[in-house]
């Protein structure tokens, strides 16, 4: 049978990891996670990090397996899980990716445009700028180095402006002229399962998910990690509203309360980014035999 990729994703919060562990069991196979917070082995509470049963019961890849303090991105992980996918290959003719990490499944999919690593030095100080003389002054940056993207990019995302300005200072070029957009062949298929639920639903069980968070000690995990805040790792829901109040910003409240919110928000923008798939088949994730059987369908397509 030719390998194949089944990649298992939707918003946060939703049931992907229950629901990818039968599936894993049924097929016999193992999972490769594209979740960019569980990759921490300093983050566990705040990424909803597999149980230790979980783990066990399905072998699991990229889950804790690098640290906070490390220069991890998208290209990085496109290199790393293809070498990981070749070798599960070897004894598998199905693998399993799941997460909701945007990012990281295109990585996979479509592949990460070559790019330079950017300058620590630089970084410093686009962050000292930003930090000095707010976002307005590096949006009027990027606009004059690098118009294109400044046309195309979230302007409101501090990090995205801040990583295109690190490319093209270093440069000397646009960093949308590294951006190709072109989508490299893989040597297995893709099969796309994504999961939703009824919007009042999901956030329902996103608010509840925060809740078990915090009993389970979130505030302690992001009180240990504090003094490395300014790291890009932590730059995540969960982590920043808890800083704000150590910061004296907000109340503590305030701080669940805007995890909450933000978690909610970023559902949202989960879901329209893959809504984008055309290959995208959607599912309720409770519907476990439903799903194999669509799995088994487009997988006899491939014989």
């Amino acid at each position: 049978m030719p390998k194949t990729l089944v990649v298992i994703t939707g918003p946060t919060g939703v049931g992907k990891t229950a629901l990818s562990i039968r599936i894993a069991q049924h097929f016999s196979t193992e999972i490769v996670s594209c979740d960019s917070r569980q990759l921490f082995k300093e983050l566990s509470i705040g990424t909803a990090v597999p149980s230790k049963h979980e783990l066990e019961t399905v072998p699991h890849h990229f889950i804790q397996a690098h640290s906070i303090k490390d220069n991890y991105n998208a290209s990085r992980y496109e290199t790393e899980a293809l070498k990981t996918l070749d070798e599960l290959f070897q004894k598998h003719d199905v693998v399993l990716m799941v997460g909701g990490s945007m990012l990281y499944i295109d990585a996979v999919y479509k592949g990460i445009d070559s790019m330079p690593d950017a300058d620590p030095e630089i970084r410093v100080l686009l962050k000292k700028q930003l930090a000095e003389e707010g976002i307005e002054s590096l949006r009027l940056q990027l606009k004059k180095l690098d118009p294109d993207y400044y046309h195309q990019v979230d302007l409101k995302n501090p990090a995205r402006i801040v990583h295109a300005l690190e490319i093209s200072l270093m440069t000397g070029k646009p960093y949308s002229s590294f951006r190709t957009n072109s989508k490299k062949t893989r040597p297995f298929h893709f099969i796309f399962v994504g999961l939703n639920i009824d919007r009042e639903m999901l956030h329902r069980q996103i608010n509840l998910r925060v809740d078990k968070m915090i009993a389970a000690g979130l505030i302690d995990e992001a009180r240990t990690v504090y003094p490395l805040k300014h790291l890009t790792a932590l730059n995540t829901v969960g982590y920043q509203e808890l800083f704000r109040w150590f910061d004296g910003e907000i109340t503590k409240e305030k701080a669940i309360e805007l995890i909450k919110r933000n978690s909610r928000r970023y559902a949202r923008k989960q879901i329209t980014w893959f809504r984008r798939y055309e290959n995208m088949r959607w599912f309720d994730p409770q519907k476990t035999t439903k799903i194999i059987e669509y799995i088994n369908e487009e997988l006899a397509k491939y014989e």
